[in-house]
């Protein structure tokens, strides 16, 4: 096989947000491998995906320990990847995992204690065959682990050196503010939270994205594309190789979200992006990203065409009143 030699002009091709008060530029479009990197996946359309990504100056490759189906097969299909392709350009990507959610049998599987994140990061990198990962999350709070027991395994994963850098995701204001505070006090500062937000889901807006901008902590979101509603994808009906017509039962969208209402709303939505010259999906990217407290957004893309798409949407991230009026007007 021909070795893989990544595009000269690649960082000309993008756009970096620096995360917070930290050293890290981001890539205001990562690629996050929750779907379409498990078992089930085509090797090489992975590939390719992960090729046109980096080829597009796309740093950062996001991963969690429960990625596949089935969990742990997108690390593995990453590592096998970063092995052929990617290990001589090590230093100039930014790889992120997760844990938080269930990983194996027994009490120790799952949310937030010291012994399962330890445990989970060291499976983690023996999967993706890494030293260490440029980020670590908490992928989720854990209602019943002491969140002090929680944030001193982050502390403590670092000074083992198997992460430059913690994060934590899905935690609400009150919460973040809380594990902030703690990481700051132990020497260990929180990079990044990861949220989910779209403009179907707004619920950073209230409060989070305050706390996260007032403690100079990054944000990057996830699902920003609606799990493919706010795409041209919807826009009449169901499409069988959709995610919702293929019935996946994965954490994604459902028959009863594509309602006849979601998909006027989307109908109206399009016709903005029109006059943006702009798709659906890269509007729904340009919007998240015109704020600025907002680092990175997270592409989840199944062919090459979505990154090179994606791409395209950071040419035009600022809209007129007029535009985001409407937009309101229609999500309200």
């Amino acid at each position: 096989m021909m070795r893989y030699i990544p595009t000269e002009n690649r960082y000309e091709k993008m756009q970096y947000r620096r995360c917070g008060n930290s050293g890290v530029k981001l890539p205001l479009i990562s690629l996050g491998l929750w779907h379409n990197f498990g078992k089930i996946d085509d090797l090489e359309n992975c590939r390719k995906i992960l090729h046109t990504a980096f080829d597009n100056g796309i740093t950062h490759f996001d991963l969690a320990n429960n990625y596949g189906p089935p969990p742990g097969a997108a690390e593995e299909t990453f590592g096998k990847l970063f092995k052929e392709d990617f290990k001589p350009y090590r230093d100039e990507l930014i790889i992120s995992s997760k844990a938080g959610y269930k990983m194996w049998n027994g009490p120790y599987g799952d949310f937030g204690s010291k012994k399962y994140l330890v445990s989970s990061l060291d499976q983690s990198l023996k999967r993706m065959g890494l030293d260490y990962v440029d980020i670590f999350y908490h992928h989720r709070p854990d209602p019943e682990t002491p969140l002090q027991e929680t944030i001193t395994a982050l502390d403590l994963i670092v000074r083992q050196g198997k992460a430059l850098y913690v994060g934590i995701s899905n935690y609400k204001a009150d919460e973040a503010k809380k594990a902030i505070d703690m990481l700051r006090e132990l020497g260990t500062p929180c990079l990044i939270h990861q949220a989910r937000y779209s403009m179907f889901d707004r619920w950073v807006e209230d409060k989070l994205l305050d706390v996260l901008e007032n403690e100079k902590v990054g944000c990057i979101t996830f699902s920003s594309l609606a799990q493919g509603l706010l795409t041209n994808k919807y826009l009449h009906g169901i499409p069988e190789d959709s995610r919702v017509g293929r019935h996946l039962e994965n954490g994604a969208i459902t028959e009863s979200q594509v309602t006849p209402e979601v998909i006027e709303k989307v109908k109206n939505l399009n016709e903005i992006a029109k006059n943006r010259n702009q798709s659906l999906a890269q509007m729904a990217l340009a919007w998240i990203l015109k704020d600025k407290r907002i680092t990175s957004v997270i592409l989840g893309a199944s062919k090459i065409k979505q990154v090179t798409d994606a791409v395209e949407a950071i040419k035009n991230i600022d809209f007129t009143k007029e535009e985001l009026d409407k937009i309101n007007a229609i999500l309200q």
